[in-house]
């Protein structure tokens, strides 16, 4: 079972070792990280996040229970006022890829935003190229609202991307069928 945990300062150095190059930093994180990760970004990032009453972020590390290790990362950005959502900086860890784990991350962001912050709709971005995720934020309950062209720039390369959201009924829908 995987289980989102707070994501801490000791949690910094296994981020960065899975960061990977400039174009894969990019693609996982956007454009608030530049390569090479490091601390002093990390430290940025973290200020203001984490508070579950207060913190329009929340920045998670994702734990799978049954081996006790840490298998990827994720935020929930939060407009409280607008009960709106927005995953994002999704990375699973190097040796993790390929065993099922997006899915069950996604869908726990989506029950932490929805029933724990009552959130009405949560979005995400995610390149065109990216196959593998758009196939499991699909399967998760998300469809895509349009795309962005040139929407981020990789040394002389444009990349799109394409915008995803899943509503609250929606969200409860799928609840109800599992």
């Amino acid at each position: 079972m995987l289980r989102l945990q707070t994501f801490t300062p000791t949690d910094f150095d296994q981020l960065i070792q899975w960061s990977g190059d400039a174009a894969f930093l990019l693609q996982w994180a956007g454009p608030q990280f530049r390569y090479p990760l490091s601390i002093d970004q990390l430290e940025s990032y973290m200020q203001g996040a984490n508070n579950k009453d207060s913190s329009d972020r929340l920045i998670y590390k994702v734990v799978d229970e049954s081996i006790n290790e840490t298998v990827g990362h994720l935020c929930l950005s939060l407009d409280r006022d607008n009960r709106s959502g927005r995953i994002g900086k999704v990375l699973l860890g190097t040796n993790h890829q390929g065993k099922g784990y997006g899915e069950q991350m996604i869908r726990e962001a989506l029950r932490i935003g929805f029933d724990d912050y009552h959130l009405h709709r949560i979005s995400l971005g995610v390149f065109d190229f990216n196959h593998s995720a758009i196939r499991c934020y699909e399967k998760s309950g998300f469809v895509q609202e349009g795309l962005i062209r040139d929407a981020r720039r990789y040394k002389d390369i444009f990349w799109n991307l394409i915008e995803m959201s899943i509503l609250e009924e929606e969200w409860k829908r799928m609840s109800k069928a599992e």
